[in-house]
């Protein structure tokens, strides 16, 4: 019962905090700007949590991953923005699902999670469903489709959010998910703040209403994600994340006025299934 209440509230959280994301840099905000100052009211939160905590007594590897970790994030996080910005939210939502494979990869190599054959076989719906949402798009399942801005940035950013989810396991796995999450804001403020930097000065409004709501959200969503990480295997829960593609995909049609709504949710549907074989492996 936890474990679907935290898959729940990650998926609500993250896929909201999407939705804030593509509204605050398509309203004129750059978007590393956006990046930084959701990390920097993560790291409010964090130094809050962080009273208490002996940092001396931990380990060198947790320090090493937690700097891997923020270097990941920031870059992840900051490609993801960019996406958003001018992107389709049904459209790189399931573009998100080829996480499952490079966490997969990751994890074999770095944590020694070995698949079984069924969640393999979750993983190439996953990744078929995605055929048809991407299709939904002018440019069809194409090569043309691959050099849309939108789409490169939110390949670099799965592959950066990927890799960051294998550092932040052995986080967890040398300290506890809270410890990992005041670590992950902290150190992820610090990176992308030197991302920032070459941002131009542009005179964009700021909307504190949208960006505190995307910060709340984004806690939220860290914080279950830890969590499910501390519970299960890197690839199996990123590919549970995958759950929200339906949600998404509503998402962008609700508030962006998206397209291709029954392709979309067709190709979802498919990719949902993928993820009840993973579940039940």
């Amino acid at each position: 019962m936890l474990i679907a209440v935290l898959v729940a509230a990650r998926i609500l959280t993250n896929s909201f905090a999407n939705v804030f994301q593509k509204k605050l840099a398509g309203g004129g905000m750059p978007s590393l700007r956006v990046n930084f100052l959701t990390y920097l009211g993560l790291s409010v939160i964090a130094l809050i949590m962080a009273c208490g905590y002996d940092w001396t007594a931990f380990s060198g590897e947790f320090w090493l991953f937690a700097v891997l970790t923020g270097i990941c994030g920031a870059l992840g996080n900051g490609f993801l923005v960019m996406a958003l910005k001018d992107g389709e939210l049904s459209v790189l939502g399931p573009v998100n699902a080829y996480k499952a494979v490079v966490a997969m990869l990751g994890g074999l190599i770095l944590l020694r999670e070995v698949p079984g054959l069924q969640g393999l076989a979750g993983m190439a719906l996953i990744i078929g469903g995605s055929y048809l949402v991407l299709d939904a798009s002018p440019e069809r399942f194409s090569l043309k489709l691959l050099q849309r801005r939108d789409i490169q940035f939110r390949f670099y950013a799965l592959c950066f959010t990927a890799l960051e989810a294998v550092m932040l396991k052995r986080v967890i796995s040398c300290s506890s998910p809270e410890a990992a999450f005041i670590i992950w804001c902290v150190f992820g403020a610090f990176f992308a703040f030197f991302l920032s930097l070459p941002v131009r000065r542009i005179q964009a409004r700021t909307d504190w209403r949208r960006l505190l709501a995307l910060i709340l959200c984004a806690a939220a969503m860290q914080l279950s994600t830890n969590y499910l990480f501390k519970h299960m295997e890197v690839s199996y829960a990123l590919s549970l994340f995958q759950l929200s593609l339906l949600l998404n995909v509503w998402l962008g049609y609700r508030f962006f006025r998206e397209r291709e709504l029954l392709k979309k949710t067709a190709g979802a549907v498919v990719m949902l299934i993928g993820s009840v074989l993973i579940i039940c492996s």
